[in-house]
């Protein structure tokens, strides 16, 4: 059994090559407001993640992993995202989870549900979790809806959470208890 992929995804480490992705999505403005980023990442800053992305999720308490899609040639696999887990918590045994998919046109193509099939798989049966959770903007359907699907239930509401440019927007806190 494969713990880090399923039939469409492969999820995996962050290795080198990957800094001119990580550049552009860290980067990209337009995505900021979801991320809670207010201002740039060097080259450098992302150079020295990625070299550091070695540790532990134990000692880290965070873990970054590329989405990569799977084709008929593994060796021709594509990077579409990335999918985290943070704050990770080991003694009350939970994680938050984070995911990006870069490219607009990959989006609502069911990357992100394998991705997080797979990432719900792992914190489950191998770092052993009892929660997960997410934080999701009340205007980002396409998340919530994604969120929901696999499991996530509304817990609460945070209202006027997330400044923007045109006012105040709520940001819905999310769960997905494990029960097995």
């Amino acid at each position: 059994m494969k713990i880090l992929e399923n039939n469409i995804v492969k999820l995996r480490a962050l290795e080198p090559s990957d800094i001119d992705l990580l550049y552009k999505w860290e980067n990209d403005t337009s995505i900021w407001q979801v991320s809670n980023s207010f201002v740039p990442f060097s080259r450098y800053i992302l150079q020295k993640y990625i070299e550091n992305s070695h540790q532990d999720i134990y000692q880290a308490k965070q873990l970054r992993l590329m989405i990569d899609i799977k084709t008929d040639d593994p060796d021709r696999s594509k990077t579409i995202g990335s999918i985290d887990l943070f704050d990770f918590d080991p003694f009350h045994k939970r994680a938050g989870v984070g995911i990006l998919i870069g490219d607009k046109k990959n989006r609502n193509k069911g990357y992100a549900s394998a991705a997080l099939d797979v990432l719900i798989n792992y914190a489950f049966n191998i770092l052993n979790l009892h929660q997960l959770y997410c934080n999701i903007n009340a205007d980002n359907e396409n998340s919530l809806q994604l969120f929901k699907k696999h499991g996530f239930e509304i817990v609460g509401v945070k209202k006027d959470w997330i400044k923007c440019f045109d006012g105040w927007i709520g940001e819905y806190l999310l769960q997905l208890i494990n029960t097995a």
